[in-house]
Formats: C-alpha cells, structure tokens, sequence
C-alpha cells in the first residue's frame, strides 16, 4: 500500500461515501483522496487526516460517512473473498462463524490502517472488539460522540453479510477519554 500503512478498502470507502453524502463537497475532499492516489494506493496518513478533521468540521454528517464508509469497506471485503471461502464462512454453525467473521473484522482493520489492531474478546457471554490505534479517534480535542463507528458499522454488515442477527455499537472511544476504542456485539 502506501509508506504509511493506509489501505485501499479504507481510503476508497471514505472517498464513496463522501461522494454519497456530501456530493457537493466531493470536489473539496479530491484534494486529499484524489482519484490518481485512490488508484495507486499512496494517499498518506496526513491527507487522510486531514480528510478526518475536516469531516469533523461538518457536524453530524460525520458520523454518517463514516458509518457509511465502515459497511462499504465490509461489503467490499466481503466481495473480494473467493466464493468457496464465503460459503465456508456462512456454513458455519452460529458460535464458529460468529468467530470467524471477528477473524475477518481483524483482517479489515489491520489492512486500514497498519497501526490498528482488533482485539476481540469473549467476557460474560458478550463480544466485546477492542480496537487499538484507531485511526479515526486520533483527535485532540475530546469529543462527546465516539468517532470510530466505522468500525462498528463494519462489523455490523459482516454480521447482516454473513446471516447472522446482530448489531456492532461503540461503546468506548479514545477521542472520549477512554483508554481504546471498543465495540460490543449484540448477538440475537
């Protein structure tokens, strides 16, 4: 990918998202995720950044394009499996592909971003991600909303893509003062 670790998945749904949401406004954001780096794989973590702040910048909005930016990059991480390994997933029985689509969440946020890491865990019965070196929640100002759901949205489509009844909420978030990001699984 690039010097600094950003991946594709990330950077193109960002860019699909804003392109969705804020049409009017793509023009500005191109400055950053122009189309030459989006097909070369070399936007950098400060134009990345700066993408961010200024979305920040929006209000709400935000959250929207981030959220949906985060189901992008899972429906097209999905795509980009083989199909033998789709259905091998969808077979699973419901506890074994609960876990292997929290391997997948893994594999999605390490390629975002190369300073992540998803650490998922099982406590009391509940799922909980940890999300370490989230690349959304390096802010300095503290912010009242977390700022990663485009992870909890990401994860939340792999559940829907994969046949499985849930939903992924942050419930912890860095830029709100917590240690790390973390999102917890409501399984029905």
């Amino acid at each position: 990918m690039t010097e600094a670790g950003i991946g594709r998945v990330l950077v193109a749904s960002l860019h699909q998202a804003i392109a969705d949401l804020l049409p009017n406004r793509l023009e500005f954001y191109e400055n950053w995720l122009n189309p030459w780096g989006l097909l070369h794989g070399t936007i950098g973590l400060a134009p990345l950044n700066a993408v961010l702040s200024f979305l920040r910048l929006e209000g709400d909005v935000y959250h929207d394009v981030t959220e949906r930016a985060g189901r992008y990059a899972a429906e097209w991480t999905v795509a980009s499996q083989t199909p033998l390994a789709r259905m091998a997933i969808r077979a699973l029985p419901k506890p074994l592909r609960v876990r292997a689509v929290l391997g997948v969440t893994r594999r999605t946020v390490r390629a975002s971003y190369i300073g992540s890491r998803a650490l998922p865990k099982q406590r009391q019965g509940e799922w909980r991600v940890d999300v370490r070196g989230s690349i959304f929640c390096g802010y300095r100002n503290s912010a009242a909303q977390p700022l990663c759901r485009f992870y909890a949205a990401a994860i939340s489509r792999f559940l829907e893509l994969y046949n499985l009844a849930g939903t992924a909420q942050a419930r912890e978030c860095r830029s709100a003062g917590d240690t790390s990001c973390v999102m917890t699984l409501t399984l029905e």
